[in-house]
Protein backbone atom coordinates (compact mmCIF):
# COMPACT_ATOMS: atom_id res chain seq x y z
CA UNK A 1 0.00 0.00 0.00
CA UNK A 2 1.34 3.41 -0.94
CA UNK A 3 1.69 6.27 1.52
CA UNK A 4 -1.23 8.05 -0.16
CA UNK A 5 -3.39 4.95 0.14
CA UNK A 6 -2.47 4.55 3.81
CA UNK A 7 -3.32 8.21 4.43
CA UNK A 8 -6.69 7.80 2.70
CA UNK A 9 -7.44 4.72 4.78
CA UNK A 10 -6.54 6.54 8.00
CA UNK A 11 -8.70 9.49 6.96
CA UNK A 12 -11.67 7.26 6.10
CA UNK A 13 -11.54 5.66 9.57
CA UNK A 14 -11.82 8.99 11.37
CA UNK A 15 -15.16 10.24 12.62
CA UNK A 16 -17.00 13.05 10.87
CA UNK A 17 -16.39 15.33 13.85
CA UNK A 18 -12.63 14.67 13.73
CA UNK A 19 -12.43 15.23 9.98
CA UNK A 20 -14.31 18.52 10.15
CA UNK A 21 -12.14 19.73 13.03
CA UNK A 22 -8.91 18.79 11.25
CA UNK A 23 -9.98 20.45 8.01
CA UNK A 24 -11.05 23.65 9.77
CA UNK A 25 -7.88 23.73 11.88
CA UNK A 26 -5.51 23.15 8.96
CA UNK A 27 -7.27 25.67 6.73
CA UNK A 28 -7.21 28.25 9.54
CA UNK A 29 -3.53 27.62 10.24
CA UNK A 30 -2.60 27.99 6.57
CA UNK A 31 -4.67 31.16 6.22
CA UNK A 32 -3.22 32.72 9.38
CA UNK A 33 0.33 31.73 8.38
CA UNK A 34 -0.20 33.43 5.04
CA UNK A 35 -1.58 36.50 6.81
CA UNK A 36 1.39 36.45 9.20
CA UNK A 37 3.78 36.37 6.29
CA UNK A 38 1.88 39.19 4.65
CA UNK A 39 1.91 41.18 7.91
CA UNK A 40 5.65 40.65 8.27
CA UNK A 41 6.22 41.81 4.70
CA UNK A 42 4.10 44.89 5.31
CA UNK A 43 6.01 45.60 8.52
CA UNK A 44 9.35 45.31 6.70
CA UNK A 45 8.08 47.59 3.95
CA UNK A 46 6.91 50.12 6.52
CA UNK A 47 10.26 50.15 8.36
CA UNK A 48 12.26 50.44 5.15
CA UNK A 49 9.99 53.18 3.80
CA UNK A 50 10.35 55.16 7.02
CA UNK A 51 14.13 54.80 6.86
CA UNK A 52 14.14 55.90 3.21
CA UNK A 53 12.14 59.04 4.04
CA UNK A 54 14.61 59.99 6.76
CA UNK A 55 17.61 59.26 4.56
CA UNK A 56 16.13 61.22 1.66
CA UNK A 57 15.66 64.27 3.87
CA UNK A 58 19.32 64.09 5.01
CA UNK A 59 20.64 63.53 1.49
CA UNK A 60 18.57 66.37 0.05
CA UNK A 61 19.77 68.75 2.77
CA UNK A 62 23.44 67.96 2.10
CA UNK A 63 22.92 68.08 -1.68
CA UNK A 64 21.52 71.61 -1.28
CA UNK A 65 24.63 72.60 0.67
CA UNK A 66 26.92 71.18 -2.04
CA UNK A 67 25.03 73.04 -4.75
CA UNK A 68 25.40 76.27 -2.80
CA UNK A 69 29.23 75.90 -2.75
CA UNK A 70 29.86 74.34 0.66
CA UNK A 71 33.10 72.34 0.71
CA UNK A 72 32.20 68.62 1.10
CA UNK A 73 35.02 68.21 3.62
CA UNK A 74 33.24 70.61 5.92
CA UNK A 75 30.01 68.61 6.00
CA UNK A 76 29.75 66.71 9.25
CA UNK A 77 26.35 64.98 9.37
CA UNK A 78 26.25 61.46 10.79
CA UNK A 79 25.52 58.84 8.17
CA UNK A 80 26.00 61.20 5.18
CA UNK A 81 28.95 60.98 2.76
CA UNK A 82 29.88 62.84 -0.43
CA UNK A 83 31.63 60.91 -3.25
CA UNK A 84 32.36 61.38 -6.93
CA UNK A 85 30.73 59.40 -9.72
CA UNK A 86 33.33 56.63 -9.29
CA UNK A 87 32.49 56.22 -5.61
CA UNK A 88 35.71 57.86 -4.32
CA UNK A 89 35.16 60.04 -1.23
CA UNK A 90 35.53 63.80 -1.70
CA UNK A 91 34.70 64.68 1.89
CA UNK A 92 38.02 63.45 3.29
CA UNK A 93 36.53 60.33 4.86
CA UNK A 94 37.22 56.64 4.32
CA UNK A 95 36.01 54.73 1.31
CA UNK A 96 32.50 53.33 1.14
CA UNK A 97 31.87 49.57 1.40
CA UNK A 98 30.04 49.67 -1.92
CA UNK A 99 30.84 48.41 -5.40
CA UNK A 100 30.84 50.61 -8.48
CA UNK A 101 27.55 49.04 -9.59
CA UNK A 102 25.97 49.91 -6.25
CA UNK A 103 27.29 53.47 -6.50
CA UNK A 104 25.77 53.81 -9.99
CA UNK A 105 22.41 52.65 -8.59
CA UNK A 106 22.65 55.25 -5.82
CA UNK A 107 23.58 57.90 -8.41
CA UNK A 108 20.40 57.01 -10.29
CA UNK A 109 18.32 57.74 -7.20
CA UNK A 110 17.71 54.11 -6.14
CA UNK A 111 17.91 52.85 -2.57
CA UNK A 112 19.52 49.55 -1.56
CA UNK A 113 20.27 47.41 1.47
CA UNK A 114 23.52 45.68 2.41
CA UNK A 115 24.51 43.17 5.03
CA UNK A 116 22.40 40.39 6.57
CA UNK A 117 19.65 40.26 9.16
CA UNK A 118 22.12 40.78 11.99
CA UNK A 119 23.87 43.73 10.30
CA UNK A 120 21.40 45.35 7.92
CA UNK A 121 22.18 48.81 6.51
CA UNK A 122 20.08 50.99 4.21
CA UNK A 123 21.63 53.30 1.57
CA UNK A 124 20.16 56.15 -0.47
CA UNK A 125 21.90 58.56 -2.89
CA UNK A 126 21.24 61.90 -4.55
CA UNK A 127 23.25 63.34 -7.43
CA UNK A 128 24.04 67.05 -7.39
CA UNK A 129 26.26 69.52 -9.26
CA UNK A 130 28.49 71.99 -7.44
CA UNK A 131 29.28 75.55 -8.53
CA UNK A 132 32.41 74.22 -10.27
CA UNK A 133 30.22 72.02 -12.52
CA UNK A 134 31.51 68.73 -11.03
CA UNK A 135 28.93 66.05 -10.29
CA UNK A 136 28.85 64.84 -6.71
CA UNK A 137 26.83 62.02 -5.12
CA UNK A 138 25.46 62.50 -1.65
CA UNK A 139 25.10 59.11 0.03
CA UNK A 140 22.99 58.78 3.18
CA UNK A 141 22.89 55.52 5.17
CA UNK A 142 21.37 54.18 8.37
CA UNK A 143 21.82 51.05 10.42
CA UNK A 144 18.67 48.86 10.58
CA UNK A 145 20.02 46.32 13.08
CA UNK A 146 17.46 47.25 15.70
CA UNK A 147 14.67 47.22 13.18
CA UNK A 148 15.70 43.77 11.89
CA UNK A 149 15.56 42.44 15.43
CA UNK A 150 12.11 43.88 15.86
CA UNK A 151 11.03 42.34 12.55
CA UNK A 152 12.41 38.93 13.53
CA UNK A 153 10.61 39.05 16.88
CA UNK A 154 7.42 40.20 15.18
CA UNK A 155 7.60 37.28 12.72
CA UNK A 156 7.98 34.84 15.62
CA UNK A 157 5.05 36.34 17.48
CA UNK A 158 2.98 36.30 14.30
CA UNK A 159 3.61 32.55 13.98
CA UNK A 160 2.80 31.89 17.64
CA UNK A 161 -0.40 33.92 17.30
CA UNK A 162 -1.33 31.95 14.15
CA UNK A 163 -0.84 28.64 15.97
CA UNK A 164 -2.87 29.78 18.97
CA UNK A 165 -5.64 31.16 16.79
CA UNK A 166 -5.75 27.94 14.72
CA UNK A 167 -5.99 25.92 17.95
CA UNK A 168 -8.84 28.10 19.22
CA UNK A 169 -10.69 27.81 15.90
CA UNK A 170 -10.18 24.01 15.83
CA UNK A 171 -11.52 23.74 19.39
CA UNK A 172 -14.51 25.89 18.43
CA UNK A 173 -15.09 23.71 15.34
CA UNK A 174 -14.95 20.56 17.50
CA UNK A 175 -17.49 22.02 19.94
CA UNK A 176 -19.74 23.35 17.19
CA UNK A 177 -19.65 20.05 15.29
CA UNK A 178 -20.40 18.13 18.45
CA UNK A 179 -23.37 20.37 19.17
CA UNK A 180 -24.57 20.16 15.55
CA UNK A 181 -24.31 16.35 15.48
CA UNK A 182 -25.94 15.83 18.87
CA UNK A 183 -29.45 15.72 17.29
CA UNK A 184 -28.14 13.12 14.81
CA UNK A 185 -26.88 11.02 17.73
CA UNK A 186 -30.29 11.28 19.38
CA UNK A 187 -31.92 10.33 16.08
CA UNK A 188 -29.65 7.31 15.78
CA UNK A 189 -30.42 6.21 19.32
CA UNK A 190 -34.15 6.64 18.72
CA UNK A 191 -33.97 4.64 15.49
CA UNK A 192 -32.04 1.83 17.20
CA UNK A 193 -34.78 1.35 19.80
CA UNK A 194 -37.74 1.92 17.49
CA UNK A 195 -40.40 -0.82 17.74
CA UNK A 196 -42.04 -2.22 14.58
CA UNK A 197 -44.66 0.11 13.13
CA UNK A 198 -43.41 3.18 15.03
CA UNK A 199 -41.91 6.27 13.40
CA UNK A 200 -39.27 8.78 14.40
CA UNK A 201 -40.48 12.15 15.75
CA UNK A 202 -40.11 14.84 13.09
CA UNK A 203 -38.17 17.93 14.30
CA UNK A 204 -40.09 21.22 14.08
CA UNK A 205 -37.29 23.10 12.29
CA UNK A 206 -37.35 22.96 8.50
CA UNK A 207 -33.72 21.90 8.10
CA UNK A 208 -31.59 19.00 6.90
CA UNK A 209 -32.32 16.97 10.04
CA UNK A 210 -36.06 17.20 9.38
CA UNK A 211 -35.52 16.04 5.77
CA UNK A 212 -33.38 13.14 7.01
CA UNK A 213 -36.01 12.14 9.57
CA UNK A 214 -38.75 12.20 6.94
CA UNK A 215 -36.69 10.06 4.57
CA UNK A 216 -35.97 7.57 7.36
CA UNK A 217 -39.68 7.41 8.18
CA UNK A 218 -40.46 6.74 4.52
CA UNK A 219 -37.84 4.00 4.51
CA UNK A 220 -39.36 2.49 7.66
CA UNK A 221 -42.81 2.63 6.06
CA UNK A 222 -41.54 0.78 3.00
CA UNK A 223 -39.82 -1.75 5.23
CA UNK A 224 -42.96 -2.38 7.27
CA UNK A 225 -45.03 -2.60 4.10
CA UNK A 226 -42.60 -5.09 2.58
CA UNK A 227 -42.55 -7.12 5.79
CA UNK A 228 -46.36 -7.14 5.92
CA UNK A 229 -46.64 -8.16 2.27
CA UNK A 230 -44.05 -10.90 2.82
CA UNK A 231 -45.95 -12.14 5.85
CA UNK A 232 -49.24 -12.16 3.93
CA UNK A 233 -47.58 -13.81 0.96
CA UNK A 234 -46.03 -16.51 3.13
CA UNK A 235 -49.34 -17.23 4.85
CA UNK A 236 -51.30 -17.25 1.62
CA UNK A 237 -48.71 -19.44 -0.09
CA UNK A 238 -48.75 -21.92 2.78
CA UNK A 239 -52.55 -21.99 2.65
CA UNK A 240 -52.69 -22.48 -1.11
CA UNK A 241 -50.00 -25.17 -1.06
CA UNK A 242 -51.75 -26.99 1.75
CA UNK A 243 -54.87 -27.67 -0.34
CA UNK A 244 -53.32 -29.67 -3.23
CA UNK A 245 -50.90 -31.43 -0.90
CA UNK A 246 -53.77 -32.44 1.39
CA UNK A 247 -55.81 -33.64 -1.58
CA UNK A 248 -52.93 -35.72 -2.92
CA UNK A 249 -52.33 -37.22 0.51
CA UNK A 250 -56.00 -38.00 1.05
CA UNK A 251 -56.34 -39.71 -2.36
CA UNK A 252 -53.17 -41.72 -1.76
CA UNK A 253 -54.33 -42.81 1.72
CA UNK A 254 -57.69 -43.92 0.29
CA UNK A 255 -55.94 -45.91 -2.40
CA UNK A 256 -53.67 -47.60 0.15
CA UNK A 257 -56.40 -48.26 2.74
CA UNK A 258 -59.00 -49.48 0.23
CA UNK A 259 -57.29 -50.93 -2.82
CA UNK A 260 -59.88 -51.22 -5.58
CA UNK A 261 -58.77 -51.88 -9.15
CA UNK A 262 -61.91 -50.21 -10.47
CA UNK A 263 -61.18 -46.95 -8.62
CA UNK A 264 -57.41 -46.85 -9.12
CA UNK A 265 -57.68 -45.01 -12.44
CA UNK A 266 -59.98 -42.37 -11.01
CA UNK A 267 -57.79 -41.91 -7.93
CA UNK A 268 -54.61 -41.65 -10.01
CA UNK A 269 -56.27 -39.10 -12.28
CA UNK A 270 -57.29 -37.01 -9.27
CA UNK A 271 -53.74 -37.22 -7.90
CA UNK A 272 -52.34 -36.19 -11.30
CA UNK A 273 -54.73 -33.21 -11.45
CA UNK A 274 -53.74 -32.02 -7.98
CA UNK A 275 -50.05 -32.53 -8.78
CA UNK A 276 -50.47 -30.43 -11.92
CA UNK A 277 -52.20 -27.76 -9.87
CA UNK A 278 -49.39 -27.87 -7.32
CA UNK A 279 -46.75 -27.68 -10.07
CA UNK A 280 -48.48 -24.68 -11.64
CA UNK A 281 -48.70 -22.94 -8.27
CA UNK A 282 -45.03 -23.55 -7.54
CA UNK A 283 -44.05 -22.27 -10.99
CA UNK A 284 -46.03 -19.09 -10.43
CA UNK A 285 -44.46 -18.60 -7.01
CA UNK A 286 -40.96 -19.06 -8.42
CA UNK A 287 -41.69 -16.62 -11.25
CA UNK A 288 -42.98 -14.05 -8.76
CA UNK A 289 -39.89 -14.53 -6.58
CA UNK A 290 -37.59 -13.95 -9.54
CA UNK A 291 -39.57 -10.87 -10.57
CA UNK A 292 -39.45 -9.45 -7.04
CA UNK A 293 -35.69 -9.97 -6.77
CA UNK A 294 -35.03 -8.25 -10.10
CA UNK A 295 -33.52 -11.37 -11.66
CA UNK A 296 -34.36 -10.80 -15.29
CA UNK A 297 -32.41 -11.06 -18.50
CA UNK A 298 -31.56 -8.09 -20.68
CA UNK A 299 -34.46 -6.71 -22.73
CA UNK A 300 -34.60 -7.61 -26.40
CA UNK A 301 -37.02 -6.81 -29.23
CA UNK A 302 -40.06 -9.12 -29.10
CA UNK A 303 -42.77 -9.21 -31.78
CA UNK A 304 -45.87 -8.76 -29.64
CA UNK A 305 -48.27 -9.51 -32.51
CA UNK A 306 -46.62 -12.88 -33.20
CA UNK A 307 -46.50 -13.65 -29.47
CA UNK A 308 -50.22 -12.85 -29.09
CA UNK A 309 -51.09 -15.05 -32.07
CA UNK A 310 -49.04 -17.91 -30.57
CA UNK A 311 -50.77 -17.50 -27.20
CA UNK A 312 -54.18 -17.65 -28.87
CA UNK A 313 -53.12 -20.79 -30.75
CA UNK A 314 -52.04 -22.38 -27.49
CA UNK A 315 -55.41 -21.61 -25.95
CA UNK A 316 -57.40 -22.55 -29.05
CA UNK A 317 -59.15 -20.04 -31.32
CA UNK A 318 -62.57 -21.63 -30.75
CA UNK A 319 -62.62 -24.05 -27.86
CA UNK A 320 -65.64 -26.35 -27.79
CA UNK A 321 -66.72 -25.27 -24.29
CA UNK A 322 -65.02 -21.87 -24.14
CA UNK A 323 -65.31 -18.41 -25.67
CA UNK A 324 -64.03 -17.42 -29.07
CA UNK A 325 -60.63 -15.72 -29.19
CA UNK A 326 -59.99 -12.89 -31.66
CA UNK A 327 -56.89 -10.81 -32.40
CA UNK A 328 -56.85 -7.25 -33.74
CA UNK A 329 -53.36 -6.07 -34.72
CA UNK A 330 -53.44 -3.59 -37.63
CA UNK A 331 -49.67 -2.93 -37.62
CA UNK A 332 -46.55 -4.75 -36.42
CA UNK A 333 -45.56 -3.97 -32.85
CA UNK A 334 -42.28 -4.71 -31.07
CA UNK A 335 -41.67 -4.40 -27.32
CA UNK A 336 -38.51 -4.38 -25.21
CA UNK A 337 -38.87 -7.44 -23.00
CA UNK A 338 -38.08 -11.14 -22.88
CA UNK A 339 -39.98 -13.72 -24.98
CA UNK A 340 -40.78 -15.93 -21.98
CA UNK A 341 -42.06 -12.91 -20.01
CA UNK A 342 -44.30 -11.84 -22.89
CA UNK A 343 -45.66 -15.40 -23.19
CA UNK A 344 -46.42 -15.55 -19.45
CA UNK A 345 -48.23 -12.19 -19.54
CA UNK A 346 -50.33 -13.18 -22.58
CA UNK A 347 -51.15 -16.66 -21.24
CA UNK A 348 -52.29 -15.28 -17.88
CA UNK A 349 -54.36 -12.43 -19.35
CA UNK A 350 -56.02 -14.62 -22.01
CA UNK A 351 -56.55 -17.46 -19.55
CA UNK A 352 -58.11 -15.12 -17.00
CA UNK A 353 -60.39 -13.57 -19.64
CA UNK A 354 -61.40 -16.99 -20.97
CA UNK A 355 -62.53 -18.15 -17.53
CA UNK A 356 -64.84 -15.15 -17.09
CA UNK A 357 -66.01 -14.47 -20.67
CA UNK A 358 -69.48 -15.40 -21.85
CA UNK A 359 -68.86 -15.78 -25.59
CA UNK A 360 -65.73 -13.94 -26.79
CA UNK A 361 -62.31 -12.68 -25.76
CA UNK A 362 -60.79 -9.87 -27.81
CA UNK A 363 -57.03 -9.26 -27.91
CA UNK A 364 -55.72 -6.02 -29.40
CA UNK A 365 -52.15 -4.86 -30.08
CA UNK A 366 -51.54 -1.24 -31.05
CA UNK A 367 -48.28 0.81 -31.17
CA UNK A 368 -48.57 4.18 -29.39
CA UNK A 369 -45.38 6.22 -29.86
CA UNK A 370 -42.76 5.08 -27.36
CA UNK A 371 -45.17 2.47 -26.04
CA UNK A 372 -47.06 -0.57 -27.28
CA UNK A 373 -50.58 -1.19 -25.95
CA UNK A 374 -51.88 -4.69 -25.32
CA UNK A 375 -55.62 -4.83 -24.60
CA UNK A 376 -57.48 -7.99 -23.51
CA UNK A 377 -61.30 -7.73 -23.16
CA UNK A 378 -64.04 -10.20 -22.37
CA UNK A 379 -67.84 -10.00 -22.29
CA UNK A 380 -68.26 -11.44 -18.82
CA UNK A 381 -69.59 -9.83 -15.65
CA UNK A 382 -66.63 -7.44 -15.35
CA UNK A 383 -64.71 -6.22 -12.32
CA UNK A 384 -66.30 -3.90 -9.73
CA UNK A 385 -64.54 -0.49 -9.63
CA UNK A 386 -63.52 -1.01 -6.01
CA UNK A 387 -61.60 -4.19 -6.93
CA UNK A 388 -59.82 -3.03 -10.09
CA UNK A 389 -56.59 -2.32 -8.23
CA UNK A 390 -56.91 -5.21 -5.82
CA UNK A 391 -57.06 -7.82 -8.57
CA UNK A 392 -53.30 -7.43 -9.05
CA UNK A 393 -52.58 -8.42 -5.45
CA UNK A 394 -51.41 -11.93 -4.79
CA UNK A 395 -53.85 -14.72 -3.99
CA UNK A 396 -56.84 -12.49 -4.74
CA UNK A 397 -59.75 -14.31 -6.42
CA UNK A 398 -62.91 -12.25 -6.82
CA UNK A 399 -64.94 -15.22 -8.05
CA UNK A 400 -63.51 -18.45 -6.58
CA UNK A 401 -66.44 -20.51 -7.80
CA UNK A 402 -65.44 -19.78 -11.39
CA UNK A 403 -62.41 -22.03 -10.89
CA UNK A 404 -58.96 -21.21 -12.19
CA UNK A 405 -55.65 -20.74 -10.44
CA UNK A 406 -54.59 -19.55 -7.03
CA UNK A 407 -54.89 -15.83 -7.70
CA UNK A 408 -51.28 -15.36 -8.80
CA UNK A 409 -51.74 -14.83 -12.54
CA UNK A 410 -52.55 -11.12 -12.53
CA UNK A 411 -49.98 -10.47 -9.78
CA UNK A 412 -47.36 -12.10 -11.98
CA UNK A 413 -48.51 -9.99 -14.95
CA UNK A 414 -48.11 -6.78 -12.92
CA UNK A 415 -44.68 -7.82 -11.61
CA UNK A 416 -43.33 -8.72 -15.07
CA UNK A 417 -44.69 -5.60 -16.79
CA UNK A 418 -43.55 -3.23 -14.03
CA UNK A 419 -40.13 -4.86 -14.10
CA UNK A 420 -39.71 -3.66 -17.70
CA UNK A 421 -40.88 -0.14 -16.91
CA UNK A 422 -44.44 -0.67 -18.21
CA UNK A 423 -47.88 -0.27 -16.67
CA UNK A 424 -50.94 -2.47 -16.34
CA UNK A 425 -54.48 -1.48 -15.41
CA UNK A 426 -57.95 -2.97 -15.18
CA UNK A 427 -61.13 -1.33 -16.42
CA UNK A 428 -64.48 -1.95 -18.08
CA UNK A 429 -64.93 -3.13 -21.65
CA UNK A 430 -67.58 -1.75 -23.97
CA UNK A 431 -69.62 -4.94 -23.51
CA UNK A 432 -69.55 -4.55 -19.74
CA UNK A 433 -66.88 -7.17 -19.17
CA UNK A 434 -63.37 -6.80 -17.88
CA UNK A 435 -60.73 -4.89 -19.80
CA UNK A 436 -57.00 -5.20 -19.07
CA UNK A 437 -54.54 -2.81 -20.71
CA UNK A 438 -50.77 -3.29 -20.68
CA UNK A 439 -48.40 -0.57 -21.85
CA UNK A 440 -44.99 -1.94 -22.75
CA UNK A 441 -41.98 0.23 -23.68
CA UNK A 442 -40.89 -0.05 -27.30
CA UNK A 443 -37.20 -0.88 -27.98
Amino acid sequence: MTALGALRGWWARRSLRTRITLVVGVVTLVALAALSRLGGSLLVTTVVTAADVELEAKAESVAESVRSGTDPSEIRIAGVRVVDVAGRPVDGGAGLPLSEAQVRRLAGGDALSTGDTADLRRWLGRSTVGPDGVVRIVVASADLVGSSTILANAAGWFLVAALLAAGVVALAAWSATRAALRPVDRLRAAAAGLPPGARLPVPPADDELRALTEEINLLLARRDDAAARLERFTGDAAHELRSPVAAIRAQAEVAVAHPDPELNGEILQAIADEAARLSSLLSALLALTRADSGQRSAAQPVDLVAAARAAIDRKGTTAEDGPALTLAAPTPAVVAANPSEVALVLDNLIGNASRHAATVVRVGVLPAGRWVRLVVEDDGKGIPPADRRRVFDRFVRLNPEAGGGAGLGLALVAALVHGRGGTVSAGEAGSGGARFEVRWPAP
